[in-house]
């Protein structure tokens, strides 16, 4: 059997990890009901997800693992009521996560904090619509019960120019939740043999 490729129990501890990560989405996603939580997801989901995420590396560490997990977070994120643009998002920034990974052979740590940045992007497909789709966003969510002060904090918060920043703080998030990981994990990662 080719070691390299992903096997049952690797698709079994995606679905597990993927569940946790998700677990850690959802609580950032509650945050948000606080304005400015509703802006900084991606910093906070990026150091609160880097511990599953970590210890999710060490336990597959081949190709295609990110790229699926990065896959079914964007679609229950999707399922949940969020954009359906979350979906490519979330495909194509753990398709690239894998490529980093892959590149450093799954033991050099340059590659996994870097790769773990990467990956921490797709979440911007799913923040996406309060920039792109803007009236129709807010709109959608004063019909859900939103109430005029929320709406009016956030569209204050989030100006053509916050999206950049938004990007950054996703980048920044992924760093401190990577190192964070994997202080909480050393064992495993010397294990795995990620230097």
């Amino acid at each position: 059997m080719d070691k390299k490729k992903l096997n049952a129990k690797d698709f079994i501890n995606i679905g597990i990890f993927t569940v946790i990560y998700f677990v850690m989405f959802f609580i950032t996603g509650m945050l948000g009901y606080i304005p400015i939580f509703a802006v900084i997801i991606p910093l906070v989901l990026g150091i609160l997800g880097g511990i599953p995420f970590m210890l999710f590396l060490t336990k597959t560490g081949k190709f295609g693992a990110a790229t699926i997990m990065g896959t079914l977070v964007s679609v229950l994120c999707f399922l949940m009521g969020q954009s359906w643009i979350s979906i490519p998002f979330g495909i194509v920034f753990g398709f690239l996560a894998d490529l980093i990974f892959k590149a450093g052979e799954y033991k050099s740590w340059k590659h996994t904090v870097l790769g773990y940045c990467v990956f921490t992007e797709w979440v911007i497909g799913s923040m996406l619509p309060m920039w792109i789709m803007r009236d129709t966003f807010f709109e959608a969510y004063r019909s859900k019960g939103g109430t005029d002060e929320y709406i009016n904090a956030v569209m204050g918060l989030t100006a053509n120019w916050m999206l950049p920043v938004v990007i950054v703080l996703g980048l920044v998030g992924g760093v401190i939740g990577a190192y964070l990981g994997k202080a909480i994990l050393k064992k495993h990662f010397v294990k795995a043999g990620i230097v």
